[in-house]
């Protein structure tokens, strides 16, 4: 009996806590919305919008979203490629098509190879910039493997090691001048590549984000001093004898 009293004593005071607690949200204020016309023209209250629209996504989660895996897959699967047959099949041609290549080469003046091999290399640097840059847009990948297989091409075509000069001349004999030049050609663009990574990198670090000259480190400005520094490397090239060393 006393059992029985005690579980309705209980359940007593549970109602009661119960019915205190509904009057207490009863009684708390609401805030005030303002009305807006509805679909109908009827005075509705207004919604917070962060409440009814999702918050904007951050630029992780946006290029997450446009991230294209199979894209990028085929991409890499292609630049394999790139690195491994052009190389090869330029040496394939160097040692077993030689008089083909020289029949080819030979009515090319030595400056005329230096400049097309110096104007590929250009456009493979500038391409994976902006491949970099801009990865959503498929064209700058397809215009760096384009060219990364020409230079390969021509690098395999020319033998291209740090002595090449030996090399040259055991294959191609009095026919390597040409061979030779492009070699120069496809090096000199590779040191403007890397004198300007040096005073690129050189700029970010010693001017200050508040400075003026922070102008020089946009990437116009950048894009500007690349071509000024590769046309003074063609220039070096192509007037210092280098191209027509054999």
């Amino acid at each position: 009996m006393t059992s029985q009293r005690s579980d309705q004593k209980a359940a007593d005071q549970n109602a009661a806590d119960q019915k205190a607690a509904d009057q207490n949200a009863a009684d708390r204020p609401t805030p005030d919305l303002p009305e807006v016309k509805g679909p109908e023209g009827r005075l509705v209250p207004a919604t917070d919008p962060r409440e009814s629209h999702p918050r904007e996504p951050s630029l992780a989660e946006t290029e997450r979203r446009r991230w294209n895996k199979t894209s990028w897959a085929v991409f890499i699967a292609a630049l394999f490629v790139v690195i491994i047959v052009p190389y090869w099949g330029g040496r394939v041609l160097a040692l077993n098509e030689t008089e083909s290549v020289i029949s080819l080469i030979r009515p090319i003046d030595p400056h005329g190879m230096a400049l097309i091999s110096w104007t590929v290399t250009v456009v493979l640097a500038t391409s994976l910039a902006m491949a970099l840059m801009e990865a959503r847009k498929v064209y700058w990948r397809v215009l760096f493997l384009i060219a990364f297989a020409l230079e390969q091409l021509i690098c395999g075509v020319g033998l291209l090691r740090l002595n090449f000069w030996n090399s040259t001349y055991v294959v191609y004999g009095d026919a390597a001048a040409p061979i030779n030049a492009s070699n120069i050609g496809v090096i000199g663009a590779a040191v403007g590549v890397a004198v300007f990574a040096v005073v690129y990198v050189g700029l970010l670090v010693c001017i200050r984000k508040d400075s003026p000259l922070n102008i020089l480190t946009r990437s116009w400005s950048a894009l500007t001093l690349f071509f000024v520094i590769e046309i003074i490397a063609l220039l070096f090239v192509e007037f210092s004898g280098l191209s027509t060393l054999v």
